[in-house]
């Protein structure tokens, strides 16, 4: 900072106070240190200024998986929507494990992010106690949580998979099964399931069509093998509920080697919305649960929690969308 201040011909109160958003400093001068940091190749040290304003600047972020395209869509909404607010995102990888999760919040803590935000509405005990007294905004998305830490914006993933078997009851569909990943890792994955269960008790129908394809997140060759496994099992089926368009797919593809044809002896949803359902052959049905709408809400409610943090909490619960394509649809 001595080093621009001298090649600015300004102090080096002067150069610090540049830096910082509001300051009272004229442009000409702004620009003159700015073109001079450049010159000399300087970074602001933001971590020395967050000792004195008692901000860090970063927002902290969990995420179940890093290379799950929806989840990197509602990362690039939060970023998108944060904007020119100078936060920047610091993301932590859960791994689908709540203990792990618990782990990453306190660890997170410890650098005083200004707010943080989580997949999922589900927490161990001792991790919803970090949050609730944190002292910073928390936002949990992704989720439709009945006791929300704080501010909220998700969905109801149980309405998800209830609205495909509602779907498939309405194009004839009766013996219907569900793929999903294990159901004691996978909360999100787990109330689809629900939902499903619920909706199949609420038409009269069976549900013991139950597949368990993997860890999560379930990938491709799961879902095939799960797709095998049902229709051994069952080969009566004549439609699948995937707990995502990953598992769909390899179900589709598992169906093409088995000379099964979808949709007309089976039809096969997933979840997510995923450009590799619109692209298979068939296209699958899926639901859109607005993955990058999610970030950008849920960066709304962080910068109005940090503008007044005597708001009260907000919450927004997205309705998806259903997409119907061809791999339910019969012409």
């Amino acid at each position: 900072m001595a080093d621009v201040a001298r090649e600015a011909g300004v102090s080096s109160m002067t150069v610090s106070r540049a830096y910082r958003p509001g300051s009272p400093i004229n442009a000409e001068t702004r620009e003159a240190i700015i073109a001079a940091a450049e010159r000399l190749g300087y970074v602001f040290d933001s971590t020395a200024a967050g000792l004195s304003s008692r901000r860090t600047g970063f927002v902290a972020v969990t995420i179940p998986s890093i290379n799950n395209a929806n989840f990197a869509d509602t990362v690039r909404g939060l970023t998108d929507g944060l904007g020119d607010s100078r936060l920047q995102v610091l993301l932590g990888y859960t791994n689908y494990d709540l203990e792990q999760e618990e782990r990453l919040v306190r660890q997170l803590l410890t650098r005083r992010p200004e707010a943080i935000v989580l997949t999922g509405g589900r927490h161990t005990d001792a991790c919803r106690r970090l949050l609730v007294h944190a002292g910073i905004p928390v936002l949990e998305t992704w989720d439709a949580p009945a006791d929300p830490v704080g501010s909220v914006a998700g969905f109801s993933n149980a309405e998800a998979g209830a609205m495909l078997v509602r779907h498939l009851v309405e194009t004839g569909r009766r013996r219907i099964g569900f793929l999903g990943g294990d159901a004691t890792r996978d909360t999100r994955g787990l109330d689809r399931r629900r939902g499903y269960l619920a909706a199949m008790a609420a038409q009269g129908l069976g549900a013991h069509r139950l597949v368990e394809a993997g860890p999560p997140p379930v990938s491709m060759r799961e879902g095939a093998e799960a797709m095998a496994a049902l229709v051994r099992r069952w080969p009566d089926t004549d439609a699948v509920i995937c707990v995502s368009d990953l598992a769909a797919f390899g179900a589709v593809t598992e169906c093409q080697r088995l000379g099964i044809a979808v949709p007309e002896q089976i039809a096969i949803c997933g979840f997510g919305a995923y450009e590799l359902a619109e692209v298979s052959i068939p296209a699958i049905t899926t639901v859109d649960p607005h993955c990058y709408d999610l970030g950008r809400i849920a960066a709304s409610h962080i910068l109005g929690l940090l503008s007044d943090p005597s708001a009260a909490p907000s919450i927004t619960t997205l309705q998806p969308t259903l997409m119907i394509r061809a791999s339910t649809s019969v012409a």
